[in-house]
């Protein structure tokens, strides 16, 4: 697994974030997310920066953090925008440098995690339910094009999101079962 990237896609508030850090703790690796590091280059909210500078401007940025991310050595955990597979260039670059793990959330599960967050951008709308299912249309066969796997978030716990991703990294041969049998005893006691 030397070098190796395990990258997290899916819609805004589907856990990819919260999931990412569970399993590269896991997994014994880093944990990057492409937000936090944008905000920390931007020295600036997200949300900020896209009421003042727009959206192409944002996206640009996330490109160019997204390319950095993945040009670095060693192993990592990466959690991703929700709007990452916007460009062409951003799906390519994730599914040919890391290992896409697409978490699917139905839009009506999302809505019920995000229903009172006020930090995303896109869900500042009259209508977020009716937001989220349009931007559901538009990106599920994004998520899908750029995915090596599909987990579906439903009801499980991070716990059992991060066992199914596992399951999923070690019955591909991307895993080392050993490895993480250690670590996931380890994390019992």
């Amino acid at each position: 697994m030397v070098g190796q990237i395990i990258s997290l896609v899916g819609m805004p508030g589907g856990g990819k974030s919260t999931v990412g850090r569970a399993l590269a703790r896991q997994l014994g690796m880093r944990f990057a997310d492409t937000d936090a590091e944008i905000e920390t280059r931007l020295g600036e909210s997200i949300r900020s920066f896209f009421d003042r500078a727009g959206e192409a401007a944002f996206r640009d940025i996330e490109s160019e953090v997204l390319a950095d991310i993945l040009a670095r050595e060693g192993e990592l955990v990466l959690a991703t925008g929700g709007g990452i597979v916007l460009r062409d260039a951003n799906r390519d670059q994730l599914h040919q440098h890391s290992t896409v793990l697409y978490l699917r959330s139905t839009p009506e599960e999302l809505f019920r995690r995000l229903r009172h967050d006020t930090q995303r951008p896109l869900l500042q709308v009259r209508d977020p339910l009716g937001k989220l299912r349009e931007l559901y249309l538009q990106r599920n066969p994004l998520y899908r094009r750029c995915a090596h796997f599909v987990l579906e978030t439903g009801r499980p716990s991070v716990n059992g999101l991060v066992n199914m991703a596992l399951m999923q990294l070690e019955l591909a041969g991307l895993v080392d079962p050993n490895r993480v049998a250690a670590t996931v005893g380890a994390e019992k006691h």
